[in-house]
Formats: C-alpha cells, sequence, structure tokens
C-alpha cells in the first residue's frame, strides 16, 4: 500500500532544489507534504527552506495539480513508493541520501535483498565482456539478483548474461521511466520488467541528463550488498559507483585487467590501492559476502508469514491438529478468509491437512 500523500510527493518532484534534506526538512515541520505543498512563504522559511528553493516552488506550484500525478504513472504502468512505503527497498532506506522517491517498473521482490551491483565501461573490451558475462551468469545461477545500469557495455552484458541464466537482474536508470536509454535497449528493458524490475527516481518525463547518472549510481551501490567493477577508465561513471560502496559500508569488488589497457585502469587502481577485492571468479564475491547458502535462504524466506493476516492464522497451529473452526475462533476472522489463507499456506508447504478441515503446521 502507497503512501497516502503519494500525490503531493509526486509534486514536489518537479521542483527544482528539493530532494531528499529538504523533504524530510518539509517533513519534520509539516508532518506530511500535503500540508507543506500550500503552505505560505513565512511557513516555509521556517521550516528550513532558503529563498531560492521557495521561489522555484512557487513557480512551480501553480503549473501542477498534485492529484493529476497519479494518472500517468497508471497509464503507464509505474509504480512509485515513498521511503515510507513497505515496498521501498530496505537496504536503500539505510544509506545517507536514499531518494525520497522511487518509482519502479516490474517487481523488486524480498529475494532481491541478496544482488550485487555489476557496472563498468560503456567500451567494453572483449575480455571485459567474457568476464562480465561469466560472472553475471555465475551470479544468477546462484540466486543473486544482478543489478546494473541499463547503459551500453558491461551494464547490457550483464543484464543480459542474467537472464539468459533464468535469473533476477534490476536495471537502475537515470531518466524517467517513460524513457528508454540507450534507445537500442527497448527489447532488454522490456525483459527486464518481466524478470525483475526497472526502477529511477527521476519522475516521468524526465529526459537523460549528465548530472542524473552520477547520482543513479548511489542507488546502484545503494540497493546491494556490493557493487562489481568490470573494467573502468580513469575518470569512469563506474568508479563513482565504487565510491559510493565505499561510502555507504557496502564492499567493492573488481575485475583485474591488462595494465596495457586503458579500459583497465580504474579496476586495477582500486585493487593496487586496497578499495576493492580482486575478484577471478563467482566464488570470490559469494564467499565474502556469504552468499553460498543464498538458495537456501530464499526457500527459507518462502516459509515465513507474508503479510499480518497470515501470521494472524498461522500462530495458531502447531504439530497438533486444529479444526479450522478452531482457527475462526482464535484469530477472529471471518471463515472465508482463513479458509483461503490455510489453501495458500499449504500450498508453500507452511501447513498440512491431516483429517476434514483439520490442520498441522509443519
Amino acid at each position: 500500500m502507497t503512501h497516502p500523500d503519494l500525490p503531493y510527493w509526486l509534486a514536489l518532484t518537479r521542483v527544482p532544489r528539493i530532494g531528499g534534506a529538504r523533504i524530510a526538512l518539509l517533513e519534520q515541520h509539516f508532518g506530511s507534504l500535503r500540508e507543506a505543498w500550500p503552505a505560505p512563504r513565512s511557513e516555509l522559511q521556517a521550516a528550513g527552506l532558503d529563498d531560492t528553493t521557495i521561489r522555484s516552488l512557487f513557480q512551480v506550484r501553480p503549473t501542477v495539480e498534485p492529484e493529476a500525478e497519479l494518472a500517468p504513472l497508471e497509464q503507464a504502468g509505474v509504480q512509485a513508493f515513498t521511503w515510507h512505503d513497505p515496498e521501498y527497498p530496505p537496504r536503500l532506506k539505510e544509506i545517507v541520501d536514499r531518494p525520497p522517491l522511487l518509482f519502479v517498473e516490474g517487481t523488486i521482490e524480498d529475494r532481491d535483498e541478496w544482488s550485487v551491483a555489476v557496472v563498468g565501461t560503456r567500451r567494453v573490451s572483449a575480455y571485459g565482456r567474457q568476464m562480465a558475462e561469466e560472472l553475471s551468469r555465475g551470479l544468477a545461477a546462484n540466486s543473486v539478483t544482478v543489478v546494473s545500469g541499463l547503459a551500453r557495455g558491461v551494464d547490457g552484458v550483464a543484464h543480459r548474461a542474467a537472464l539468459e541464466a533464468g535469473g533476477r537482474t534490476i536495471a537502475v536508470v537515470a531518466s524517467g521511466l517513460d524513457t528508454v536509454y540507450p534507445p537500442e535497449h527497448k527489447g532488454l528493458a522490456a525483459e527486464i520488467r518481466e524478470r525483475g524490475a526497472i526502477v529511477s527516481e527521476q519522475p516521468l518525463r524526465a529526459g537523460p541528463r549528465a548530472d542524473y547518472f552520477p547520482r543513479r549510481n548511489r542507488i546502484l551501490s545503494g540497493l546491494t550488498l556490493g557493487s562489481l567493477i568490470i573494467e573502468a577508465g580513469k575518470g569512469s561513471g563506474a568508479l563513482h559507483t565504487a565510491n559510493h560502496a565505499n561510502e555507504q559500508n557496502r564492499e567493492v569488488f573488481a575485475v583485474p585487467g591488462r595494465v596495457t589497457s586503458p579500459m583497465s585502469v580504474g579496476t586495477n587502481a582500486l585493487i593496487q590501492q586496497g578499495m576493492a577485492k580482486q575478484v577471478v571468479e563467482v566464488g570470490d564475491i559469494l564467499e565474502e559476502l556469504n552468499l553460498q547458502m543464498v538458495e537456501r535462504q530464499v526457500e527459507f524466506a518462502d516459509l515465513m508469514p507474508r503479510d499480518d493476516q497470515e501470521a494472524a492464522i498461522l500462530q495458531h497451529f502447531t504439530r497438533d491438529p486444529r479444526h479450522i473452526d478452531e482457527a475462526v475462533r482464535l484469530a477472529g476472522l471471518p471463515v472465508a478468509t482463513v479458509t483461503s489463507t490455510l489453501a495458500m499456506l499449504e500450498l508453500r508447504g507452511l501447513v498440512r491437512q491431516v483429517g476434514p478441515m483439520i490442520y498441522v503446521r509443519n
């Protein structure tokens, strides 16, 4: 369930200079963004906004109707989650500069908590392509979600390899989700939506801009347990991702390359300076992140209640047989609700029927 004041969060993303820090100030002062949106100058100043930001808000307010911001999202099949929503990725909530809003196409699942960012140069060499394919395929085969930026080069290779291995992948982009950049990745983007998600902090109608890409990189590292850098020249955006990961206390990995290759200058320097752990095979990453048991962890997650309703019903079942009528009485829920929930719990192996309308917990 999304935040009830979502229209006002969406409206404020249209205002230049209002990001996470100023959203936090407005929430602290007004209690909600619904109250902050129409506030007069004096109250906005009291909340901590500077004059330039207030002028920017006043310029945007007459052109934006908050409630009208929802329809384009619905038409585009895009969801928007505030940092208060349970659907907002928990790991991303931990970073200092978390996006106030995250726009999502596809689905982010609990299993995506076990994820690694795979990034690198757009001008990938044959060696870099080979390593990106092998390592991304290996991560996916071990039930680790591959996160990348949908860019040309290493990013595209990583997404495709994860998909070909039957795994999940998430693309973090630097534009609104109604724009695919680069355009030749439209087909790839469609596959990612089906088997993972495409996410952005930019609202619809926002095209890719140079200043969006460095900020996008903090989300790449923030979503994941660690970031793997495969080929990065001096000043590469992939190195920005590594820097963000280090600042966020996430692991950084790098694939060593030829010392004579310009595309290996950044990765070799990361390893040499002790800022990244050297990776030559996928086991190096899995061991460092303790991800050898991810498949069993995913299976275990499926054996847990998925919502409060399931938990409320499941708590009344033990290894001693219990009739559904008694469970209805104890849970205080309608018979139809308990019956349908038990059916789902039985399908997932949490309970089993041992007699007519009699269940035990597995």
